[in-house]
């Protein structure tokens, strides 16, 4: 090779495209075959890179993922949180809210109608307390 002045450079090797082939010889240049390995791990790496970019471009995705954990540790913790609530309810009072709960299971028409009872009341107590401030 040679430098701007066109001295050889420190290789000693002049620029004549005979010497640089040869040089490269000597390194052992790729056989077709392994330029064919070679560039078909390159696509792969590079597939690999355009699916790693995509993921983390993907904000839905990104969102769903994170709402999903989130949601886990909510029904874990929930969970959790109830187990420590029974160990700590006295068994009469467990017993006694199982037998309200099969209660209310068997006769449902008449809680419907209670509870719907109870929300008409509510209503017309706040629209008539809601009719005062507006005058």
């Amino acid at each position: 090779m040679t430098d701007a002045s066109g001295t050889p450079d420190a290789s000693g090797t002049p620029d004549v495209p005979g010497a640089s082939d040869e040089r490269r010889t000597d390194i052992g240049t790729p056989t077709p075959d392994e330029l064919r390995e070679q560039v078909e791990r390159t696509r792969d790496e590079l597939g690999q890179t355009i699916e790693a970019l995509a993921g983390k471009a993907d904000v839905k995705a990104q969102a769903k993922e994170k709402t999903a954990q989130v949601a886990d540790r909510i029904h874990d913790k929930a969970a959790h949180t109830a187990q420590l609530v029974h160990d700590a309810t006295p068994d009469p009072v467990l017993d006694a809210a199982g037998r309200v709960a099969s209660t209310a299971r068997a006769n449902r028409k008449p809680l419907l109608v209670a509870g719907a009872a109870l929300l008409v009341v509510l209503l017309v107590i706040r629209g008539r307390g809601h009719g005062r401030g507006c005058r």
